[in-house]
């Protein structure tokens, strides 16, 4: 898979993401704000200190990292056979 070689905190709970081969965009995350972990963000403090981690994870701090492969097909809109 591709990895996320870019990433940074756009408004209200959207990122824009660049990946190894070379696909970027914005992906929509506010499906997740305001739930369980995801209540940080409601911080725009934090929610700005999004970065990438090991392994490619889009990450904040130790508390929350999402999976570089589930937003690739996000901002791909592809499915995962297509991958």
């Amino acid at each position: 898979m591709n990895r996320p070689v870019e990433v940074k905190a756009l408004n209200l709970y959207k990122i824009w993401v660049r990946y190894s081969d070379g696909q970027k965009g914005s992906i929509d995350l506010s499906d997740l704000a305001g739930q369980g972990v995801f209540s940080v963000w409601e911080n725009p403090e934090f929610f700005k200190k999004v970065q990438i981690g090991p392994g490619g994870a889009i990450m904040w701090g130790d508390q929350i990292d999402l999976c570089p492969d589930a937003l690739y097909i996000r901002l791909t809109k592809k499915k995962p056979e297509e991958l």
